[in-house]
């Protein structure tokens, strides 16, 4: 392959985005929360699109060909605030380049 063909074959790549929220910080923790993005066009997902999680685990989607790119920065709670309720904290991003 010529160095045009292949800088023509990676311009048409797209990525999409998993976004996982687990149950703690582990990679094996089960999914509660999370958000689809497909840079490709062909799907629109939205929120809410679906009961049932794309995988299980964060492990599963790994298994499965994404590559992990952010994990959320573990910060201990504030004296106090231990049982607050707020944001999902345990945020993991995946990719897929397509």
């Amino acid at each position: 392959m010529t160095s045009t063909a292949a800088e023509a074959a990676q311009q048409t790549l797209r990525q999409q985005v998993l976004v996982l929220y687990l149950a703690s910080s582990a990679l094996d923790a089960r999914v509660v929360g999370w958000s689809t993005y497909d840079g490709t066009g062909e799907t629109s997902p939205t929120t809410g699109d679906s009961d049932v999680p794309p995988y299980a685990t964060g492990l599963d989607a790994l298994k499965d060909g994404w590559r992990l790119f952010q994990a959320a920065q573990l910060l201990p709670p504030q004296p106090g605030h231990e049982y607050d309720v707020s944001f999902l904290k345990h945020e993991f991003f995946f990719e897929k380049l397509v």
